[in-house]
């Protein structure tokens, strides 16, 4: 857990010093901030996105663990995030998506990425997939 979280950190760091360009051009990387839902406090994760009209859509798989990653539960006890992608850092809102619109999204997305279904049946349950709505 700690080397994920230093690669995390120094992902971070690389792609604010480089405003999401540099290393990061045309690759689909975006930073999430979510608060914390038992602390409070601002919480950072790098994560891929694929976008969908003008919504960017991230997907809760937590590399196919059995629990959803904690930036998923915090965004459900707190739906405005701040997404940094490229150089842009706007807030948004973040809502699960449900029923044939997660379908299509899913489907869509696995497709492209496959490892999304591996991730899905290591887990035993259904990944969220995360529409990010600018907000500001």
């Amino acid at each position: 857990m700690d080397d994920i979280r230093e690669i995390n950190a120094k992902t971070i760091e690389d792609f604010r010093a480089a405003k999401g360009g540099g290393a990061f051009t045309g690759r689909p990387l975006l930073l999430l901030t979510t608060r914390g839902r038992i602390t409070g406090r601002p919480h950072t994760t790098p994560m891929m996105y694929v976008q969908d009209g003008d919504d960017l859509i991230v997907l809760a798989s937590n590399a196919g663990s059995p629990e959803p990653p904690d930036w998923y539960r915090n965004l459900l006890a707190e739906p405005k995030v701040t997404v940094e992608v490229g150089p842009e850092v706007y807030i948004a809102t973040a809502h699960p998506t449900e029923g044939a619109h997660r379908t299509r999204l899913w489907s869509s997305i696995t497709t492209r990425y496959s490892f999304f279904l591996d991730h899905e049946q290591k887990a035993g349950r259904t990944i969220p997939v995360v529409a990010l709505s600018r907000v500001l």
